[in-house]
């Protein structure tokens, strides 16, 4: 009876890592589109007959990606499975895409419910493309052995900080500059207000921890083990956030979006609309190092 249990828990851990990883590869490949303007216009006026062309043209593309990669790590190759699986990497992506919309205030209670639907299924599609390629390209083993990686471990805590700041900066930029010129985040900074700003903080935050040290991604036992000055998960994490919240900021400044005249509340505005997607990028930037 206690090993049933065992292999049941077991079973519910691997589930719950499988869709946790699942969704931070969503968000690396789906965070940019959620921020152009086009999508949303053309979601908010799309037919139903084109939905559905579009959301069985999605399912076809991920139910072949599934036949040989998807997002779980144990793989059933199976036409069953890969079904199942591409109808669970869609949800999630629909999920991810509804929640995002929401905290971006491009979903209200006001918006109609087709121009909403047409949103998200417009906009998850890059989010499930990213959830049905991530054990593909993104996946590690986070239970390598310890020391296989010290060999390779920098001791040096000065250097290692330096190179998860350069990374950060790299990644965070990566993302975030085709962003920062554009109108989107003035659009959405006049609906984002109150309660959502803190919000876009967490979310910020809880993401780019969920990359870097929760979906198993590739390199991420390395990023545990890290001796930099600032690498625990959690200092690591918040360090990193404000990092692309300054490069947010002087991406914005840069491209001539705010300036010095400006009230501070519309700098922190601007700047925490960017700097979710720049602390993903941030988040994939570590990774890569």
């Amino acid at each position: 009876m206690g090993a049933v249990k065992k292999r049941r828990k077991h079973a519910w851990v691997n589930e719950i890592d499988d869709l946790i990883r699942g969704a931070c590869g969503g968000f690396l490949f789906g965070i940019p589109l959620l921020y152009t303007m086009e999508v949303w216009w053309i979601g908010s006026l799309v037919e139903p007959a084109r939905m559905m062309i579009a959301l069985v043209i999605t399912y076809i593309v991920v139910f072949l990606v599934n036949r040989t990669a998807g997002f779980r790590t144990i793989k059933d190759n199976s036409v069953i499975e890969a079904a199942m699986d591409s109808v669970e990497a869609i949800a999630i992506g629909i999920v991810c895409t509804t929640f995002m919309l929401i905290l971006l205030r491009e979903i209200t209670l006001q918006v109609p419910l087709d121009e909403a639907l047409g949103k998200i299924l417009f906009e998850s599609v890059p989010f499930t493309l990213g959830i049905a390629l991530s054990q593909e390209f993104l996946s590690g083993d986070r239970n390598l052995d310890m020391e296989s990686n010290n060999n390779s471990q920098n001791n040096d805590k000065l250097n290692a900080t330096i190179a998860d700041i350069g990374a950060t900066l790299l990644g965070a930029t990566v993302v975030a500059f085709n962003i920062a010129p554009t109108d989107e985040v003035a659009m959405l900074a006049m609906g984002v207000t109150g309660v959502w700003l803190p919000l876009i903080i967490a979310t910020s935050l809880i993401v780019s921890y969920a990359i870097v040290f929760v979906s198993g991604f590739a390199n991420q036992s390395k990023r545990m083990q890290q001796r930099g000055v600032f690498q625990r998960p959690l200092s690591e994490t918040i360090l990193a956030y404000l990092l692309a919240l300054l490069a947010a900021a002087f991406m914005l400044w840069f491209f001539e979006r705010i300036s010095f005249e400006d009230p501070w509340t519309m700098w922190l505005k601007y700047t925490l609309i960017l700097g979710l997607p720049a602390s993903i990028g941030g988040a994939a930037g570590r990774l890569a190092i």
